[in-house]
């Protein structure tokens, strides 16, 4: 049985990841891959690039590591984009550039929205400022393309395991590092509604075993830091895991 350590959207939490890496080391796990959105965030992004590309940990490309790599080449941004891009150095902008958006491994599809768009939710619509769960039909429908039998996607910072009638198994292990934010396209929140960092291991063998993880880090820190960054929403997102009143930029 292949035991595969599922990430997604750390974000640039250093310690988040650091946290989720300690619990991974104590298990039986014969692969780390990741899903994207590595270090878009109010942190100093290098310690988590620094980990990603020494561990050569299989990687696809989030649209936010996108959005970063277009800011590098001069294009507008936000103000958390920027902040980012200009911690980062330029070895870690040419990875983050070079991710394809879709991966197999093990038979796993790796993909971070859908394997067209890394903007789309795969799992979830938006409704009323919220998310809901996405029709079966339609999800396979985003994956009329695809023929694995494990999908493993990230994006909407929760998580969620869905089973489509022909057996196919959707798995999003919710975020290692952002556990709430506020989108505007179109305008809605994500909650998580606690602070931990979240993974999921996948077992899988003649069955497959969804895992999902939650872990305790030091997040009082994390948002501090944000906060004398002069984020102050992430920094509530942070250390409540819900967007409060303000959003996130």
């Amino acid at each position: 049985m292949m035991h595969v350590a599922v990430l997604s959207d750390i974000h640039g939490n250093a310690r988040a990841l650091d946290a989720v890496a300690a619990d991974i080391e104590r298990r039986e796990i014969d692969q780390v891959v990741n899903l994207g959105d590595c270090v878009y965030g109010p942190f100093d992004p290098r310690l988590v690039m620094e980990r990603l590309m020494s561990e050569d940990i299989a990687t696809v490309r989030g649209n936010e590591d996108r959005i970063l790599a277009d800011v590098a080449a001069g294009r507008p941004a936000s103000r958390t984009a920027t902040f980012t891009v200009e911690r980062l150095a330029a070895d870690h902008l040419d990875w983050l550039s070079r991710l394809s958006s879709t991966r197999v491994e093990h038979g796993m599809l790796l993909i971070h929205g859908t394997p067209s768009d890394d903007t789309t939710y795969l799992l979830c619509v938006v409704r009323h400022g919220r998310l809901a769960e996405r029709p079966k039909d339609e999800i396979d429908g985003l994956l009329s393309r695809c023929v694995e039998r494990i999908i493993l996607c990230g994006h909407d910072h929760t998580s969620r395991v869905v089973r489509l009638p022909d057996g196919r198994m959707i798995i999003n292990p919710g975020s290692v590092g952002c556990p709430a934010y506020v989108d505007d396209a179109p305008p809605h929140v994500v909650e998580a509604g606690t602070p931990h960092a979240r993974y999921a291991i996948v077992r899988v063998g003649e069955t497959i075993d969804v895992e999902a993880i939650r872990v305790s880090y030091d997040w009082d820190g994390a948002a501090r830091e944000v906060g004398q960054s002069g984020f102050p929403d992430w920094a509530y997102a942070l250390r409540t895991g819900w967007t409060g009143t303000r959003g996130v930029d």
